[in-house]
């Protein structure tokens, strides 16, 4: 099975998705460095993000080489958008959604990147030791420069989808030249 039946086949696990051209991906440096904030308090903390990826352009080379991605997103409910705890226990199903399709797509030719950095292990071994899972790892979508807000809006996807609720997104490389 191909990596866009496998996809299509876990439709019903997201809230919403959609399938383009890596040709219409705008890869911007502001994005990859806005990690350097570490708004989502992962810069140096594991090998997914920076600064252990810092190239970004390396990143948008690497991708190029894959014809199509496959965007999905999940949508959770939060008490408020102050809600900090419901934020992460969304995320961490987002993730459990994520690594179902990762599971689905063994063995294929993919590439996939997350919500936030990889959090397959409760501790990073960055920067002492290599990556104790790297066919695991995934890097967030905005280390590698896509800004999810454009993303969205390219591939007719909601950013935002009403009051207390957050979303989640992970993107799916696939058909490698």
């Amino acid at each position: 099975m191909c990596v866009r039946e496998i996809l299509y086949g876990l439709k019903d696990e997201f809230f919403q998705y959609a399938e383009a051209s890596t040709d219409v991906l705008k890869f911007q440096k502001e994005v990859a460095d806005a990690c350097k904030m570490n708004y989502c308090g992962m810069y140096g903390k594991t090998w997914t993000c920076p600064p252990a990826i810092d190239d970004y352009a390396k990143m948008e080379k690497q991708l190029k080489k894959y014809k199509n991605f496959f965007v999905f997103t999940t949508k959770h409910s939060i008490e408020d958008s102050f809600d900090f705890e419901g934020m992460v226990a969304a995320k961490d199903e987002h993730t459990l959604v994520q690594n179902r399709v990762r599971a689905a797509l063994k063995g294929t030719d993919h590439r996939v990147f997350g919500a936030g950095g990889c959090t397959n292990c409760e501790k990073c071994t960055y920067p002492d030791s290599p990556c104790r899972f790297p066919e695991k790892a995934v890097s967030s979508i905005e280390a590698c420069g896509i800004n999810v807000v454009e993303l969205s809006r390219d591939v007719g996807i909601n950013y935002v989808n009403g009051e207390n609720t957050v979303t989640y997104f992970s993107m799916v490389f696939f058909n490698r030249e």
